[in-house]
């Protein structure tokens, strides 16, 4: 089942092939969502902080495999737009053996170092224990994330969005189900909650890799390593530039995290709620993104400037409409919201989180842009560029958190995230104005 994006209505063939992602990887936030939630209601205050700090990090480390595989992701959109079947299978066998070494390293160094990470985001003593319980169980899933990460992104390449959505939504049942078994009826606190979402883990990673061996051959990765210099040099600057966006992303959430749980254990919760609303709120428009990256990188393939052109205001337009409609929900329902995670009464988390969503929550249209300037300048080659969007936005959100927190309080570690958003799109809207013509000149020559 694979889908050609540069052929039919460009809205239809948008929505059609991003929906499954966004849906899926809705899905997926359940993983640590559900322990949030579970854990919030059920072991207390402290308990929650600890897996959602957890999180945190969590995101940071797996942003390294997501980031090498979403940017494997845009060589296998491009060759599957030239209909070169042959070098797609030989560069994700070239990226397979990359990526998987680079797992295999991170996943001996987190076990190694758990203890001085903890000990870098200044990790207060009431939830130490508990955090390390998490993450020395959670630990184990990082492999299963790859495979699952590495074979949704060559089938989404392909235009193929729905098999790793049924995959997703399999094992985020499964995960809800182990997570109510192992915390409410077996009593295992966060290492149940933590167990519970490594399982599921497995399975989606372990089904979606039998999937494409068994029912996709013609996509399974040709691990032969010889005399392709060439793809290996392109898998390596997409991937490796990807990589590092999507690692310096995160790692700016992860010193933020830091000054965060020196306010402490309430500001943490708080923080940890909203960090999780935050993410089904605007994961859909970052799932377009880069559902919107596969439909430029096809088309750039095979040379259709006219359909890119369309395609992104399309994108820019259906975009902005849905972030403005989130936006709106969340800050009407920003106390509605944080009472899932939260109990009533623990009413100075309840404020706190309120605060942060209804700052965040009204700007969603500025991270939802962005989120197609990073789409857009990965597929047409220029993953660069979206490192540099990614260290302004982050760069300034970090900066401007460690500015503000000691005069203005937690608040202005809030507002410092909308700001860093604000200067990113700036800067790659004014560079798409300027280069725009160049970077569609650089597409193969239209065949009509």
């Amino acid at each position: 089942m694979t889908g050609d994006l540069t052929k039919g209505n460009l809205t239809r063939g948008l929505l059609a092939f991003a929906l499954p992602m966004m849906a899926g990887n809705l899905l997926q936030q359940l993983y640590n969502v559900v322990d949030t939630l579970i854990v919030g209601q059920v072991l207390g205050g402290d308990a929650l902080a600890a897996v959602g700090s957890s999180y945190t990090l969590m995101t940071f480390l797996t942003s390294v495999l997501l980031g090498l595989c979403m940017g494997s992701g845009v060589a296998f959109s491009i060759h599957y737009g030239r209909g070169d079947g042959e070098k797609l299978k030989k560069s994700a066998g070239l990226a397979f053996g990359l990526i998987g070494g680079v797992t295999l390293a991170l996943s001996a160094a987190v076990f190694l170092w758990l203890d001085p990470i903890l000990g870098l985001l200044q990790v207060p003593e009431e939830v130490y224990g508990e955090m390390r319980e998490y993450l020395f169980v959670i630990f184990f899933g990082i492999l299963a994330t790859f495979l699952y990460n590495f074979f949704a992104s060559l089938l989404r390449a392909v235009g193929n969005s729905v098999i790793p959505l049924l995959f997703l939504g399999g094992a985020a049942l499964l995960n809800v189900g182990l997570d109510l078994l192992f915390v409410l009826s077996f009593g295992w606190g966060v290492a149940g909650a933590a167990g519970a979402t490594v399982i599921a883990q497995w399975v989606s990673g372990l089904g979606i890799l039998l999937y494409v061996r068994i029912r996709t051959p013609e996509l399974w990765p040709r691990l032969r390593f010889r005399g392709e210099r060439r793809l290996l040099r392109e898998i390596l600057q997409l991937s490796s530039l990807t990589c590092v966006q999507q690692s310096v992303m995160n790692f700016g959430i992860l010193m933020v995290q830091g000054l965060v749980n020196s306010f402490g254990s309430a500001v943490m919760a708080a923080f940890a709620a909203g960090v999780k609303i935050d993410s089904f709120a605007y994961m859909p428009a970052q799932d377009f993104g880069n559902a919107f990256s596969t439909f430029i990188a096809q088309n750039y393939g095979a040379g259709e400037r006219t359909r890119i052109a369309k395609g992104t205001t399309r994108a820019v337009q259906l975009t902005f409409g849905f972030c403005a409609f989130i936006s709106a929900l969340v800050f009407l329902f920003a106390r509605e919201l944080m009472l899932l995670f939260v109990k009533a009464e623990e009413t100075e988390i309840l404020a706190i989180g309120v605060r942060y969503l209804r700052i965040e929550g009204s700007l969603y249209f500025l991270i939802g842009f962005l989120f197609l300037l990073y789409g857009f300048y990965r597929a047409v080659r220029r993953p660069g560029m979206s490192v540099v969007l990614t260290v302004l936005s982050l760069g300034t959100r970090v900066l401007l958190a460690y500015l503000l927190a000691p005069g203005v309080g937690v608040e202005g570690i809030w507002a410092a995230v909308p700001v860093g958003w604000l200067l990113a799109d700036t800067v790659g809207y004014f560079y798409y104005r300027r280069r725009r013509e160049q970077i569609l000149a650089e597409c193969l020559p239209e065949t009509k």
